[in-house]
């Protein structure tokens, strides 16, 4: 999967901005970030939730390992050379559901 495709489909999502995070861009709706992708746009970390995680990391071990922050598992870090594209849009669609709000999350299921 190529950073481009990545993009395109987090904006697509609805109330979806684009922005940096500290030195990573981010992907927000209304101010939450859903995916961060470091500098050298060989990885995005998503952040869905546990359930998910779960089966990303079985189905897809090649591609996929779990995202830390301190000790505590908050997502998928994904090798975007390694995974593909409808994967990884499943993954990031299921982070988006998690914080966007539910008047979004209805208008995108229309």
């Amino acid at each position: 999967m190529l950073i481009k495709q990545l993009r395109a489909y987090a904006l697509s999502l609805p109330g979806t901005t684009e922005e940096p995070h500290f030195h990573c861009r981010s992907f927000r709706v209304k101010g939450k970030i859903f995916v961060t992708v470091p500098p050298d746009e060989k990885f995005a970390h998503v952040f869905v939730g546990d359930e998910q995680r779960d089966m990303a990391l079985v189905l897809h071990p090649e591609a996929v390992e779990p995202l830390t922050w301190g000790k505590k598992t908050v997502g998928v870090r994904i090798s975007l050379a390694k995974a593909k594209l409808g994967f990884v849009q499943g993954l990031v669609h299921g982070a988006w559901a998690c914080k966007a709000p539910k008047s979004l999350t209805r208008k995108a299921a229309v």
